[in-house]
């Protein structure tokens, strides 16, 4: 799928400053965006405005019909952008319309939003098919890993997995964590014999973290992917990053980014594997192990992933064919 390139600072001042001072008010005044999120909203905003400046001569926002916006979405489709990227944009304008109805109706009663239910979706384009990564898969990924010596992917895969977290989760891991106290709780449940066996579950919880959707959570995690944390954090040696996962760039050492966890699978993982795989795998088979081959409860899954409803878990993410809590999946 094609990707339109960023814009430029001079195309961007060639957008007329009525569309350029409404991009800035709707920004600032957006504060509860994610710093990615509001990144994300600029760049389509910005290219939405560009198109408007090439197509529409420089129309205010204001001023657009229906019928225009539908040839931006048109464009986009027969240049080959993929459905998420066109809607990622449908979604940027629709916000930027609803903030002018809101906050501006005083100065422009009659204006509405020009993205209305009779202009579709673009169609969604063919996905690859979900294949978690079964328990064997995922001991072998991790043993190869280990044994090639690849300390802070072993660390990233473990914690990643044990947290059923997504990338920009992961990147956020301060390597103070390693450091953290675990918790210790006991459970009670019977043998085959109907005796009472008590075990003992050790688990650790993060700092909290910014999730998808502005959730703030602490993300729980066991103790192997706190033993692979510990080594490469002694393998890295002293540096003054506070993050768990690093790279380095101009001779600095800084926090990772997520381009990087994606080049992990293309180059590493996805050999190891034997088939294709991204850092949205690993969330998807903590799911499916758990409920499937462990036979726990979808709730407990459903807690670990942070979801608001148990159907998002197990249509989305346990792909294979009552008190339970995270904890119990450790």
């Amino acid at each position: 799928m094609k990707k339109l390139e960023a814009v430029t600072q001079e195309q961007w001042n060639e957008v007329c400053e009525f569309n350029r001072n409404l991009v800035e008010s709707f920004l600032s005044d957006s504060v509860e965006l994610s710093p990615k999120s509001r990144k994300a909203y600029e760049s389509n905003l910005k290219i939405w405005f560009v198109w408007v400046k090439d197509n529409l001569k420089n129309k205010k926002q204001i001023d657009i019909k229906p019928l225009e916006y539908k040839k931006f979405q048109n464009w986009m489709v027969n240049r080959g952008c993929s459905s998420s990227d066109t809607n990622n944009k449908r979604a940027a304008i629709s916000s930027l319309n609803g903030y002018i109805e809101i906050y501006y109706h005083d100065d422009y009663p009659t204006f509405r939003n020009f993205i209305n239910k009779s202009i579709k979706r673009p169609p969604k384009n063919t996905v690859r098919e979900k294949i978690p990564l079964t328990k064997e898969e995922f001991r072998h990924l991790v043993e190869v890993l280990k044994e090639r010596g690849e300390h802070q992917m072993v660390a990233y895969v473990l914690f990643t997995f044990d947290a059923g977290c997504r990338r920009e989760e992961s990147r956020q891991l301060t390597k103070d964590t390693a450091t953290f106290e675990p918790i210790i709780k006991s459970r009670t449940t019977k043998d085959e014999s109907g005796n009472d066996v008590t075990t003992e579950i050790k688990m650790y919880y993060t700092k909290p973290i910014r999730c998808k959707g502005g959730k703030i959570r602490r993300l729980a995690f066991g103790e192997e992917a706190m033993e692979a944390m510990k080594e490469w954090l002694r393998i890295r040696g002293d540096d003054d990053c506070p993050y768990m996962f690093v790279t380095k760039y101009g001779g600095q050492i800084r926090q990772i980014g997520e381009t990087t966890f994606n080049n992990w699978f293309t180059t590493t993982i996805t050999p190891i594997v034997g088939r294709p795989v991204h850092p949205h795998t690993l969330r998807a088979s903590r799911a499916t192990q758990a409920v499937v081959e462990d036979g726990k409860d979808v709730e407990s899954v459903r807690q670990l992933l942070g979801h608001e409803d148990s159907s998002t878990t197990i249509n989305f993410y346990v792909v294979r064919e009552d008190d339970d809590e995270v904890d119990d999946l450790f």
